[in-house]
Order: structure tokens, then C-alpha cells, then sequence
């Protein structure tokens, strides 16, 4: 009198279910295990670039004061370069002499071309 279909079979997903779970449970573990290995490697990673970062910022700030200091010096220098004295005393480093003195040549002076003991050479480290 109808046509419907008989009622299908009491299905057993829930046995199915259950025997799957292990497996699933194994891979969930297995998931975590490598979650927590790269958070790790994350982390140590993260705090190695943190290191480094702070020596090379370290090294940079002391390198920036040493320029600072070496501008300073630098500066000085041609502050000094400017007055009578220091122009004074690199004329009479060549051999020149004032207006009001006399010049006295010794038989054992040195030539021109090397430097005399008046003149000292300073360099800036």
C-alpha cells in the first residue's frame, strides 16, 4: 500500500567512532608534540636575534661616541689652526723668522727637507 522504503538498519557509527579514536588521539599528540618543538625553536630563535641585536646596538652606541669625541677633537684642532700662535709656530717650523730677529745657521743644522725638532708632528688617534 506505500511504497517507502523499509527502515535502514540500526547503523553502529558510534562503534566506529570509538575504535578510531586512539588513532586519532596518537595524531593530536603527534600535532602537539611538533607545536610545541617549533614554539620552542621560536622562542630560542627570537631570544638568540634579541642577544645579538643588543650587542650590535652596544658596539654601535660606542662607536658612535668614539666619532663624537674624534669631531670634537677635530674641531678643536681647526679652531687652534686659526689663531696667530699655532700660524706662528708652523712658519718657524718651515725656517721662516720674525721681523726683529737674526738668523744663526750652525754647520751641523739639518736641511730644510727634514723636519727639526721644533716641530712636532701630531696626529689624531
Amino acid at each position: 500500500m506505500t511504497d517507502l522504503p523499509p527502515p535502514p538498519p540500526p547503523r553502529r557509527d558510534w562503534w566506529r567512532r570509538l575504535q578510531r579514536l586512539p588513532l586519532s588521539m596518537m595524531l593530536a599528540s603527534a600535532l602537539l608534540g611538533l607545536g610545541i618543538v617549533q614554539l620552542t625553536f621560536q622562542l630560542g630563535h627570537s631570544l638568540y636575534r634579541t642577544s645579538i641585536w643588543t650587542s650590535d646596538t652596544q658596539a654601535t652606541r660606542l662607536r658612535i661616541q668614539g666619532l663624537q669625541s674624534d669631531i670634537e677633537e677635530l674641531q678643536d684642532a681647526v679652531k687652534a689652526a686659526q689663531t696667530p700662535e699655532h700660524l706662528r709656530e708652523l712658519a718657524r717650523c718651515r725656517g721662516y723668522v720674525g721681523a726683529g730677529e737674526q738668523v744663526i745657521v750652525a754647520r751641523s743644522a739639518p736641511t730644510p727637507d727634514t723636519p727639526s725638532e721644533n716641530c712636532q708632528a701630531l696626529r689624531v688617534p
